[in-house]
């Protein structure tokens, strides 16, 4: 089967945005290709960071993959910092990217303004993203829109490397993007894309209560000012997760009783929170048990990396070899 290679950053728990975005497609995915995951704990670390808190995170993050249905019979799942290649092969591909086009990244230009003095890690982030999918030999990689850049900069490095260690027959093949359905999912305020450090998230593992504080102030329609008002849900926000968690016939009735004003947001808002709660809650519950077994989860992902370290050893020993490195002990 073609293998795929896909990370997350351990922000914690997993938010819905999150879950729409990447995990619930990675779910599918796992069951039509060769699957790798990972929770990208290296990349955490290229701006200021608590940590104390980063394990934490980082079991958090894998205790909702884990829970959202990865099946570590099916998909290898581990922990980036725990498989040492990955930054090895970084080193190497450091060594022939370009300058110009890793400054011209839409995501350094964001972040750097936010720094007086620019950390080199965020510069190099779409580096050590390449050797993350490049060292599996992925074929493709599922992203969202706004990855698709860095994805074409990991494919720039294959062909680069390519040329200069390995003209004659390919080493690196160019990994595609496989665009994961829900592409972009706007947050609680309806503007920005899904962030934690926005504080405009739902997380998947929060109660029922927790889910309808966060819903009943959230932005909706802004012509709808009064009850009365007709609203248009095409630019509602809420009405787009209803396409995610109602289903077609509950979609329906919901954009008619909004386009005639026959109900208010709030109406909206509580059909939503139930559609969430049916979705969410089986995985809720995996996870406190995931939570009561961390030996488990620490076995699991112990046996994720040795997986991948299988794979990426023989990338680095293949690399090192095209590259002319003198042969020494493993």
């Amino acid at each position: 089967m073609p293998r795929i290679f896909s990370g997350i950053q351990p922000t914690g728990q997993l938010h819905i945005g999150n879950w729409l975005g990447a995990v619930r497609n990675w779910v599918e995915l796992q069951h039509k290709y060769e699957a790798i995951y990972c929770v990208v704990d290296l990349h955490a670390i290229t701006e200021r960071y608590d940590a104390s808190a980063l394990p934490r995170r980082t079991r958090e993050m894998a205790i909702g993959l884990l829970a959202s249905g990865i099946d570590p019979a099916k998909a290898i799942l581990f922990v980036q910092s725990h498989v040492p290649e990955h930054t090895t092969l970084q080193w190497f591909f450091t060594a022939i990217a370009p300058l110009g086009e890793l400054e011209r990244m839409t995501q350094f230009k964001d972040k750097s303004g936010k720094h007086e003095s620019i950390p080199a890690g965020i510069l190099m982030y779409p580096v050590l993203q390449a050797a993350d999918i490049l060292l599996y030999l992925a074929d493709l990689v599922p992203v969202g829109e706004d990855q698709v850049q860095h994805l074409e900069f990991s494919r720039e490095l294959a062909r680069r490397w390519n040329t200069e260690f390995s003209r004659a027959s390919p080493y690196f093949p160019e990994p595609k993007a496989l665009l994961t359905p829900a592409r972009r999912i706007l947050g609680l305020d309806g503007q920005a894309k899904m962030s934690k450090s926005l504080g405009n998230t739902i997380g998947i593992l929060e109660t029922p209560e927790q889910v309808w504080q966060k819903l009943r102030p959230a932005r909706t329609d802004p012509a709808r000012v009064t009850k009365s008002d007709p609203g248009n849900p095409d630019v509602c926000n809420l009405y787009t997760l209803h396409k995610h968690f109602s289903p077609p016939e509950t979609q329906t009735m919901v954009a008619e009783q909004c386009r005639t004003a026959g109900w208010g947001c709030l109406d909206c808002k509580r059909l939503l929170a139930e559609g969430m709660e049916v979705a969410l809650k089986p995985i809720r519950e995996r996870a406190v048990e995931l939570e009561a077994a961390p030996l488990e989860v620490d076995r699991v992902l112990a046996e994720g990396a040795e997986k991948a370290r299988a794979i990426a050893r023989r990338t680095i020993a293949d690399v090192k070899e095209r590259m002319g490195f003198m042969p020494g002990a493993n």
